[in-house]
């Protein structure tokens, strides 16, 4: 068969994933909550949720794992507590295990639910120690839940797969990066807490990555494909001190070297300014090359300038801060890492701007789009939080459906995607050709 004719039944096959293709989905057990979007309705809570981050199968051409989160919950801070309503307090994380069918569909093969050390399933409750956000766990009732934090709980965000059946799985609160064996067991884990008696191997976070915000923690995870290193990015600025800072479009991508342990932090500008967008996904096409997803949180329904971009990041010419010489100026802390005249990073970016960084000879890693998602696709979800990169041409993204449910000033809402309110939201796979997704040299 010639080249030509490969390309082309490639085509034929990708051809139906092209607009999306929903992944299957059941419905959980939740009944008779009012739907706030739509008089006389009622929500229908859809057990998918595999949506907070794809990974190519290692060996399996045309099969993908997705991650799904902590489980359908939405924020209940009337008491001022931090407070979660988890319409579902026993949901376990897990990973999905899919195909891409000739006939344009998708079908899940299996589940592999998230364990602790012990083989007993997570949750998605709280922690209560070393990573905890000091979050009180409500049921659908707006009652504290009696038994409301699990220690190896977690809001599974960040995700990739090894070739030797493990799974590292990041979060958005301790932070932390878990991982599993084949059968979702925790191995180990790494984080910022020295002390933490769940960390077996010694890997740390830098101290400063304990400053990460609330529900904004490691939200991209990835490993490069010679799989010695982790590479993770924040979904949003760090409070790195404090809560003063969290309007700046400075984000830290950290990679961690698995065989030396060593890390090095680089820096990533945000395009929205004061106004900072969700980095939501990372995924490795070599070891200095990356594809990243950058987004705001509007559907293309109520704003069809939405912003929903993949760009391709540099390493070569960034800044390891972990390699910056100390100076009168510039100091390393034990606290919030790398500081300019007793500034944090973060600080430093909002008084002097990055070209301020740059007189220090401090760089963020560099950018190019690769797609624009709305222009191209009309994208008509509020968020993208999966990328697969199949090959240097094509790349599968995938939305984060929240359980097809939405909170909206306290109010549970079905989640639409269309102003009739007539198409509800779904993990939908969309795959994209005539890119360049060949890694950076």
């Amino acid at each position: 068969m010639t080249d030509q004719n490969d390309k082309q039944e490639l085509l034929n096959f990708y051809q139906p994933f092209f607009k999306g293709v929903q992944l299957p989905y059941d419905l959980l057990e939740i009944h008779n909550i009012p739907d706030g979007a739509k008089q006389g309705h009622f929500i229908e809570f859809r057990y998918g949720g595999f949506g907070s981050e794809l990974s190519a199968h290692p060996t399996e051409k045309n099969q993908f794992y997705a991650l799904t989160d902590r489980g359908p919950n939405t924020t209940y801070d009337v008491n001022h507590d931090h407070g979660k309503i988890f319409l579902n307090p026993s949901y376990t994380p897990r990973i999905g295990l899919f195909k891409l069918e000739a006939n344009g569909t998708i079908t899940k093969i299996q589940e592999i639910l998230l364990k602790n050390p012990e083989g007993q399933y997570i949750t998605g409750l709280p922690n209560q120690h070393f990573g905890a956000t000091k979050e009180i766990a409500y049921d659908q009732n707006l009652q504290v839940l009696k038994e409301g934090t699990d220690e190896f709980g977690l809001d599974s965000e960040g995700f990739t797969a090894l070739k030797d059946g493990t799974f590292w799985v990041s979060d958005e609160y301790g932070p932390h990066i878990v991982h599993f064996d084949e059968n979702g067991v925790e191995i180990d884990r790494i984080n910022a807490y020295e002390q933490d008696h769940r960390r077996k191997s010694g890997y740390l976070l830098p101290a400063e990555y304990a400053n990460r915000r609330q529900n904004r923690g490691m939200e991209g995870l990835s490993i490069t494909p010679d799989h010695k290193n982790l590479v993770g990015i924040m979904q949003s600025t760090m409070s790195n001190p404090d809560a003063s800072v969290t309007k700046s479009d400075l984000v830290r991508i950290v990679m961690l070297h698995l065989e030396t342990q060593a890390i090095s932090q680089y820096l990533y500008k945000q395009e929205g300014g004061a106004q900072a967008y969700s980095n939501t996904a990372i995924t490795a096409l070599n070891s200095n090359s990356f594809l990243v997803a950058e987004r705001d949180d509007d559907f293309y329904k109520d704003n069809p300038q939405a912003f929903k971009r993949i760009y391709k990041i540099n390493l070569n010419d960034a800044t390891d801060l972990e390699s910056v010489i100390e100076s009168d100026q510039i100091k390393q802390d034990a606290k919030i890492g790398l500081t300019i005249d007793g500034q944090s990073i973060e600080q430093y970016v909002l008084s002097a701007g990055w070209e301020g960084l740059a007189e220090h000879g401090i760089f963020p890693v560099s950018k190019t789009l690769v797609i624009d998602l709305v222009e191209r696709l009309q994208y008509p979800h509020d968020k993208v939080e999966g990328l697969w990169v199949i090959d240097d041409q094509h790349l599968a993204v995938i939305n984060d459906d929240d359980y097809g449910f939405s909170e909206t000033d306290g109010v549970l809402e079905q989640k639409y995607l269309d102003q009739d309110k007539t198409i509800i939201d779904t993990n939908t796979l969309y795959i994209i050709d005539g890119l360049d997704l060949k890694p950076i040299p």
